[in-house]
């Protein structure tokens, strides 16, 4: 699987160590993360690694900030992504399962690195939406058309 990793500076750590398990798992990994613990914008980061999931080149995302909240905004605003924020491994599943979501996103600032591990593997082998499921995703989808102002 080809997964997008995305960070600021105070998820750079948490992305790098995500990195290497997911590499060491065999997935190819693209980096578009902080290249290191100085001031990052994470939009600089999560809005390309979002786009390249929209666009097919990858097909799932990873993002890391300091709360996980600003990189989940930033994906959600891409059109054709769904992202969750994701605190345990249950959660992990149902972003997966309920919501079909590309992207999951953390706060490294407030989860223990080997939690993030197991969440990621909880929305890696979760199986995908049900039939009742992918009613409410394609609602979600159709919402894209409207331009709020």
């Amino acid at each position: 699987m080809k997964i997008a990793l995305a960070s600021d500076h105070a998820g750079f750590s948490a992305k790098e160590d995500i990195k290497k398990y997911l590499e060491g798992k065999g997935h190819v990994v693209e980096d578009f993360g902080a290249p290191g613990e100085e001031s990052f914008d994470y939009p600089d980061s999560a809005y390309p690694a979002a786009r390249s999931i929209a666009v097919g080149k990858n097909d799932k995302g990873v993002f890391v900030c300091g709360s996980g909240n600003g990189v989940n905004i930033v994906a959600n605003k891409v059109k054709g992504i769904r992202s969750a924020l994701v605190y345990n491994k249950e959660i992990a599943a149902f972003a997966a399962s309920d919501t079909g979501c590309q992207v999951i996103c953390f706060g490294a600032r407030f989860m223990d690195p080997e939690l993030i591990k197991e969440c990621i593997d909880a929305w890696l082998v979760a199986p995908e939406p049900a039939e009742r499921h992918l009613r409410r995703i394609h609602k979600i989808n159709g919402g894209e058309k409207y331009e709020c102002r």
